[in-house]
């Protein structure tokens, strides 16, 4: 899901630095995204009324898309600062700021292309703990405690591991945080991440939720994974996971996604439901030249090497599932899914994007969505013209039957403090721009 020399990512290397949960219940689970003082040069920055956001030159924002009370656009639209009474989403460069600033601790210097147009890829560490059960540390505790009370064994990932099927792992990650007092995070699996069954969530010290960072933590990161149906080949280094980092609160409500929505038409469904974010529903008419509805996946498989694109036969590892004439599906307990919206959505560029669950009341099945859109998907202004989100699918302990247009989720819009340098399709390889039913990159279609 993923130009011009205006679109570049931002102009030098990030340095290594010095050293409501996410919706859960027995039948939904959808994987979408302590306050100190800290002493970092960002931090003295944001009590005073603007944050420099030092964006790349030549980028351009449109004046109006800020207005006067909210930042300093000179004459030609060039962002100068933002006023930090703006609330949204970071954009790329701010990411960037902030890391150089200190509030983003890398161990070692990020990659290339590590930062996206709104959000941050989280590396894995040296070392993987096998750990006896999934917990959380609650308030008073450390994970690096927790570890040491669970662990079972340990695995050095330098050159390389195998993480098996329904084994819970404890990865301490290459990014540590010192956030601002106003600065929160949420994190998510990343797309090709849930594509492949890979169970995983982002723990903090002292916390009583996942993939949830309190405004102002200070302190390491820890990835759980826990592969549900692939073992997976993973290193140091190694993505499974995206970081987003968001000050105050900026979601659309009904009104504001309307007006949105009249402006951009965010959705082809010419009855979008926009009550409480834009409903999506399951597509089993069938796509593409031979009218699939998805893939199931096959058991006993070889292992998927997580960093190998275009690594792997489909036919090893998937079934394709034709539509039926009644366009329904019975899901069989325990079985995994690849499936497609109804709904191709899209995101402007001022915007970021979230899959939440619909209701978790409406059928004995969990969805898991790798759940952030990035500014610019299925956007026809960088390369898209609306894209499906690609769910993926797995019933409980009975078999379950879905049927067409069965709404599974919503998408929620959220601002941006500031456009993006790049937006996902533009030049940055963006795997999943204009999709449809697609699995993930690690696959040879």
């Amino acid at each position: 899901m993923r130009a011009s020399s205006a679109n570049k990512k931002p102009a030098g290397k990030i340095l290594a630095g010095h050293t409501c949960p996410r919706p859960f219940s027995y039948l939904f689970y959808v994987a979408s995204k302590p306050a100190g003082s800290n002493d970092h040069e960002i931090d003295v920055v944001i009590r005073s009324d603007c944050l420099p956001v030092k964006a790349p030159k030549g980028y351009l924002v449109s004046a109006s898309s800020w207005g006067a009370a909210e930042g300093r656009v000179s004459k030609d639209g060039r962002l100068q600062s933002v006023s930090m009474t703006t609330k949204g989403i970071l954009p790329d460069y701010m990411i960037a700021e902030l890391a150089k600033s200190g509030g983003i601790r890398p161990a070692r210097d990020f990659a290339s292309d590590q930062i996206q147009p709104a959000s941050l890829d989280l590396r894995l560490g040296k070392v993987a703990y096998r750990v006896r059960a999934s917990f959380l540390p609650g308030p008073q505790t450390t994970v690096a405690e927790r570890i040491a009370e669970l662990r079972l064994h340990e695995i050095a990932l330098t050159d390389g591991a195998v993480l098996e099927t329904n084994c819970v792992y404890i990865v301490p990650l290459l990014e540590s945080l010192a956030l601002p007092a106003d600065v929160a995070a949420a994190a998510n699996p990343k797309s090709s991440t849930g594509r492949i069954d890979v169970f995983t969530r982002v723990i903090a010290d002292r916390t009583r939720g996942f993939d949830r960072i309190n405004a102002g933590y200070q302190g390491p990161l820890y990835a759980e994974i826990s592969p549900k149906t692939f073992p997976v080949l993973v290193r140091e280094g190694s993505r499974l996971s995206q970081i987003r980092f968001r000050r105050g609160h900026a979601i659309l409500d009904g009104a504001a996604l309307r007006a949105l929505h009249d402006k951009e038409r965010l959705t082809d469904d010419v009855k979008a439901d926009l009550a409480d974010g834009i409903a999506v529903g399951v597509d089993l008419a069938g796509l593409g030249p031979n009218n699939f509805v998805g893939y199931r996946a096959k058991r006993h498989t070889g292992l998927i090497d997580v960093e190998k694109r275009d690594g792997h036969t489909v036919a090893d590892f998937w079934e394709p599932i034709a539509a039926r004439a009644d366009k329904s599906l019975i899901l069989d307990p325990d079985e995994f899914y690849i499936l497609a919206s109804k709904e191709a959505v899209q995101v402007p560029p001022d915007y970021a994007a979230e899959m939440v669950p619909f209701d978790p009341l409406v059928g004995e099945f969990r969805v898991h969505y790798a759940g952030f859109f990035d500014p610019g998907f299925g956007y026809e202004g960088a390369g898209g013209r609306g894209a499906r989100a690609v769910l993926e699918v797995r019933s409980r302990e009975v078999p379950f039957i879905l049927e067409h247009g069965q709404i599974v989720g919503r998408l929620v819009y959220e601002k941006m403090i500031a456009r993006p340098t790049t937006l996902y399709g533009m030049g940055i390889g963006s795997n999943y721009q204009a999709q449809g039913l697609k699995l993930s990159k690690h696959f040879r279609v």
